[in-house]
């Protein structure tokens, strides 16, 4: 690191703790994944999404010149990256493909791409390089790809007891794994691959929902930390400056202008995940779903007015709330006082594959499940409309040292 401010900005950065804080874990991370890329047979082929991506930039001069520079200009700040050009990092984002991260309670690699790419998207050339829509649509794919791995059985190397293993003393302590649902008989405890580990669910009775029948109780959607509260909320805004205000019509998209336009002087909560926590979304209140769709967007673009945000990008959360790739959910609440409670699920970097599990139509009781992030959890926003909140129950300002809140305790209270 450069000086004791950047290693408090790291610190402050890398909530969640998808990264480890130490800037040293990842510099052995990244320099072990290059000495596993040099034992690769010669000519050993990239897989199909990985050399998409290595093909569109390659053939791209704007985007060649960007990530070129981007690299460039993190090792000339004193980054050690593991690989010194474009065609290095291709390679080791390759050796990724069939990556899943052991258990560590400091130094987690949750987003291995994202350890890749830590420094250059925070460098002037990487602002506008990970905005590129053409860019973005290849990482996805590369994504895909790898959730696809995360997916099946070969991702279960750490599913054991072992140390490093998830289902070890110290993880099954750290995790709360006796809140969850599994099967110590079975091999790998009946879970079919990382992702069905990772997207595992309470026991029932684990997480009891705040005032069932009081329709003024709102619950929590995630099990998460809080971020930010927001009020007065507008239809367009300058989402891109260093206060990062929500913009209603970047949220929902242009081409949902009166949905956007039913939440305008509302108000919008926003909470980020753990990487070891529940990774389900559930309904925050009773009532009917009229709106669900997914948005494509970014996966690695921060803010520039937030300097160096590696790890996430975590401070940038306000920013891509309303750019990465989401999922949008809306309910029309039961109490008609309420009106409509939107649920937005943004995914970022790695954990980028929102699955919905409603439908329009259908009816939902607070506490319900609603969908979930595939790989880990990312950040999520609850929007209310005008005069509906009365009260929160936590309280700004927050930070890293903000504890989570449980699924389905209350964090607000409606008027009646």
């Amino acid at each position: 690191m450069n000086n004791d401010t950047e290693k408090v900005a790291v610190q402050a950065s890398r909530r969640g703790r998808w990264l480890p804080v130490r800037e040293e874990a990842l510099v052995a991370f990244r320099h072990a994944l290059a000495e596993k890329a040099k034992k690769r047979s010669p000519g050993a082929q990239l897989a199909a999404p990985v050399q998409d991506l290595a093909t569109l930039v390659n053939a791209d001069p704007i985007l060649r010149m960007y990530f070129t520079q981007a690299i460039e200009q993190a090792l000339a700040a004193g980054y050690d990256l593991g690989y010194h050009d474009f065609d290095g990092l291709i390679v080791l984002i390759d050796e990724l493909m069939t990556y899943a991260p052991p258990f560590d309670t400091t130094e987690l690699v949750g987003c291995p791409l994202n350890a890749l790419l830590d420094w250059p998207m925070c460098m002037p050339a990487g602002f506008p390089l990970f905005r590129s829509p053409e860019l973005n649509a290849k990482f996805k794919a590369v994504l895909r790809y790898w959730c696809d791995f995360l997916s099946g059985p070969d991702s279960r190397n750490y599913l054991i007891t072992d140390p490093g293993g998830w289902f070890s003393s110290e993880a099954l302590s750290y995790i709360h794994m006796s809140d969850f649902i599994y099967d110590e008989t079975r091999r790998y405890w009946g879970f079919a691959s990382w992702n069905d580990f990772f997207t595992r669910e309470f026991k029932a009775g684990a997480r009891p929902v705040d005032g069932p029948t009081d329709n003024t109780v709102i619950v929590n959607a995630c099990e998460a930390t809080p971020y930010n509260i927001q009020n007065n909320v507008q239809l367009t805004d300058r989402f891109w400056m260093k206060a990062q205000p929500y913009s209603l019509l970047d949220i929902f998209t242009s081409t949902r202008q009166a949905l956007a336009e039913n939440f305008v002087g509302g108000d919008i909560y926003q909470a980020f995940l753990s990487a070891y926590n529940y990774h389900r979304w559930h309904a925050p209140v009773s009532g009917t779903i009229v709106n669900t769709y997914l948005l494509d967007g970014t996966y690695y673009s921060d803010l520039e007015a937030e300097g160096l945000d590696p790890g996430g990008p975590n401070d940038s959360q306000g920013y891509i709330s309303q750019v990465a790739t989401r999922a949008v959910i809306v309910i029309s609440c039961d109490d008609k006082n309420i009106g409509n409670v939107a649920c937005v699920f943004v995914g970022m970097a790695e954990i980028s594959s929102c699955v919905l599990e409603v439908r329009d139509g259908q009816h939902v009781t607070k506490g319900d499940e609603i969908g979930y992030f595939q790989y880990g959890g990312s950040t999520h926003c609850l929007i209310f409309q005008p005069g509906v909140i009365r009260s929160w129950v936590p309280q700004p300002p927050f930070d890293i040292h903000t504890p989570p809140i449980k699924i389905n305790k209350q964090i607000a209270t409606a008027n009646r």
